[in-house]
């Protein structure tokens, strides 16, 4: 059985987690930018992840130079620029998976940018095994 390629296979919250680790105390101002091979691992790794939890090819995420992934259910983008684009930088980009930023603040000042009615990641950010309540900010509390 061929080896599945890294970037098709599941992503566990685990390894998600050890992604971004590295990175917080960066993201939280208290230390300087970690290499650029650290950092793009906790790009590609978070952004991966979200696109295995909301699959779909209508929406495109980018974060140059790391990543591109398409996710969002609804109409399939097949050629040229796709109608649903959200665009950002690393450190926006981690800061809104782990929960340090909310998506209206990101939109609002610049940060990301959010073309087309699918466009908006809010429901589905932060990434649940990464924000402080252990759920993104759609998803109701677990009962018990």
């Amino acid at each position: 059985m061929p080896a599945v390629p890294p970037s098709t296979r599941p992503i566990p919250a685990d390894e998600l987690r050890a992604a971004v680790d590295p990175v917080r105390a960066w993201l939280a101002g208290e230390a300087e930018q970690p290499p650029r091979s650290v950092l793009g691992a906790a790009v590609r790794t978070t952004a991966r992840w979200l696109a295995q939890q909301v699959p779909g090819r209508s929406v495109e995420l980018r974060v140059p130079p790391h990543v591109a992934v398409q996710l969002v259910p609804g109409p399939r983008h097949t050629r040229g620029t796709p109608p649903n684009v959200v665009e950002t930088d690393a450190a926006t980009w981690l800061r809104l998976a782990t929960g340090r930023l909310t998506w209206e603040q990101a939109v609002a000042d610049g940060r990301a940018s959010a073309s087309g009615n699918r466009a908006d990641l809010s429901p589905h950010l932060p990434l649940s095994p990464l924000s402080p309540s252990g759920r993104h900010r759609g998803q109701e509390p677990s009962p018990g």
